[in-house]
């Protein structure tokens, strides 16, 4: 199971923290991604990071003013984002795929999700 927390309303150009914490075991072993789905649009790809070296990896739209880190010993995931943007609006949903040797950025790739959490730029 996947809990998102930390979405708000935020003013545009601040920051947020979202966390995703995971029951479960063997936490180490699965690849972890945000993604998010703002309204009337298709859930878009956000950043990753991967279960056997902790490569990460990021959308163009958020590269450079955001970060996505795991902790295994506590079962969290956490992503900043900076700078935030009226376009980043959206529902932020953390997804796990146990093992994954596919591509990271794909939604399919990943057999748990999170409820979600609201993100809310204002302008």
């Amino acid at each position: 199971q996947l809990v998102e927390s930390g979405g708000g309303l935020v003013q545009t150009g601040g920051s947020l923290r979202l966390s995703c914490a995971a029951s479960g075991r063997h936490f180490e072993n699965y690849a972890l991604a945000w993604f998010r789905q703002a309204p009337r649009k298709e859930r878009e790809f956000v950043a990753a990071i991967s279960w056997k070296d902790g490569i990460s990896d990021y959308a163009d739209s958020v590269k450079g003013r955001s970060a996505i880190a795991r902790d295994n010993a506590r079962s969290t995931m956490s992503l900043q984002i900076d700078n935030l943007r009226p376009e980043d609006t959206a529902v932020y949903y953390c997804a796990a795929d146990y093992q994954s040797v596919g591509a990271l950025r794909l939604g399919s790739e990943y057999d748990y999700w999170g409820q979600g959490t609201q993100v809310t730029v204002s302008s």
